[in-house]
């Protein structure tokens, strides 16, 4: 396990004590909110580090390919999920917001796992339409972490570019899935 891996595992094994601060925020707890922002910015922090590292470092590696988007899909999903459905939050992500991160993500899961039965392996690099996707939801997260009155206005844009990497991701999806395989096909 190379540095950028472990960095990647250090921000996977993160989310539960981001999820356990915000389940256990309240108004009273002020502090904990504090805490999952401290928690999520590490995490974004590291989701650059590690790429950066692994690029220029070039320790690209099988289990990076994977550590490092499952890090950033869990650490996403969680804040979503969690900053829509806590009730003493001063402002809430609205349910379909959180529906189209989830159902992006879970149908990215779904494709890769799909992709991976019927090929027998996967090659998953990151577009540029996932990392301004990224990019744009971990700003969303910490707007409402933060408690920015202009939170909702960086919903939009998360949503758009959710949207448009999902579509590139299946186009992408389908056409390694429906591409020949040269090597049975010369046989």
């Amino acid at each position: 396990m190379n540095f950028a891996n472990k960095i990647s595992t250090f921000r996977i094994l993160s989310v539960p004590f981001f999820v356990g601060s915000l389940m256990y925020y309240s108004p009273e707890r002020e502090i904990l909110r504090f805490v999952a922002l401290a928690i999520f910015i590490v995490g974004v922090i590291s989701d650059a580090v590690d790429g950066y590292i692994a690029r220029r470092s070039k320790q690209v590696s099988k289990a990076g390919l994977i550590l490092d988007p499952l890090g950033d899909k869990l650490l996403l999903m969680s804040a979503f999920i969690c900053l829509h459905l806590i009730a003493k939050f001063p402002v809430r992500f609205p349910l379909w917001v959180t529906l189209t991160v989830v159902s992006r993500d879970f149908i990215i899961l779904l494709g890769v796992t799909v992709v991976y039965m019927v090929k027998g392996t996967i090659n998953v690099l990151p577009t540029r339409w996932g990392k301004l996707t990224t990019t744009f939801q971990m700003s969303a997260v910490i707007a409402l972490l933060i408690k920015l009155p202009a939170a909702p206005l960086f919903w939009w844009p998360a949503v758009f570019f959710t949207v448009i990497s999902g579509i590139d991701y299946i186009m992408r999806g389908f056409k390694v899935l429906y591409a020949v395989d040269n090597h049975r096909h010369n046989r």
